[in-house]
This record gives C-alpha cells, sequence and structure tokens, in this order.
C-alpha cells in the first residue's frame, strides 16, 4: 500500500502562488500527493487568484491563509517547495522530519502594478507557469 507525501507550498504571504500551487497539486496528483500551503506572514486570498483558478475550473472553496506555524512539528512535511525568493531568505534552514527543500521561485503577481487586465494576466501568467513547474515535477519524482 502506497503512502501520498506530504507536500507544503511556502510564499510570504500565502495569498497567491503557493495558494495556487497547492489547489494545482491537488488538482494534478491528489491521489499521489497530500497538498498544503503556508506563509510567513499570512494574509487574505487575493481576490485575482481566486479569479483565476475559478477560470481553471479549480475552486479555492476552503482554502485560507495559514502560517508556517501551523506545520512545523505538527504535520510531516515530504517536501517543501518554497514558490518565492522572499520566503527562501527567511524559511527556515533545518526542516523537521528531513523534507526535501525545493525552490520554485515564481513572480510575485500582486506586487505587479498596471490596469485590473493587466494585473489578471500577470496572475494567470504565475498561475500557467506554476502548473507547468508541477507537471513537470509529478513526473519526475517517483511514485510513493
Amino acid at each position: 500500500m502506497s503512502t501520498r507525501h506530504s507536500v507544503l507550498f511556502l510564499c510570504t504571504g500565502n495569498s497567491a502562488r503557493s495558494q495556487m500551487a497547492e489547489a494545482l497539486l491537488r488538482e494534478e496528483a491528489g491521489d499521489r500527493f497530500e497538498s498544503y500551503s503556508a506563509g510567513l506572514e499570512p494574509r487574505p486570498i487575493w481576490p485575482e487568484t481566486i479569479q483565476v483558478m475559478n477560470e481553471i475550473g479549480i475552486d479555492l472553496e476552503g482554502q485560507r491563509p495559514k502560517s508556517l506555524s501551523e506545520f512545523l512539528g505538527r504535520v510531516p512535511i515530504r517536501y517543501a517547495i518554497i514558490v518565492c525568493s522572499d520566503a527562501e531568505s527567511k524559511c527556515p534552514r533545518v526542516w523537521p522530519f528531513g523534507a526535501a527543500i525545493l525552490s520554485w521561485p515564481f513572480e510575485d503577481p500582486a506586487a505587479f502594478e498596471g490596469s485590473e487586465q493587466s494585473r489578471l494576466e500577470k496572475f494567470r501568467d504565475v498561475r500557467d507557469q506554476i502548473r507547468e513547474r508541477i507537471q513537470t515535477w509529478i513526473r519526475e519524482v517517483p511514485d510513493v
């Protein structure tokens, strides 16, 4: 019987990139991985995050901003995937439970300034980059 490994996507605010990654991994390989996300300084999920995920048929209902402290010492994380460079610089260097720490920095769509339409395009671009990276990774990582 195979066990699903836990994957934690980590970002600064847990309001865009890590939320997208959590939902995308659940959608792409929820049978293989238990997907979570957290932030070092959690902030409310951006409306654009919810909108661009809905556009591809993924509802973020039930997801909420979570702090890294909810997971440290509580959930045996196998893969900690840091999706922003700011979080990477502040992240604990020694992760409990011997997790593999991966760095996948993506541009912060929430920091993009422009019209409502151009902001949505930035969120879509980042969403698509995250989806592509997850699809590649799940093909590479051994079955659990």
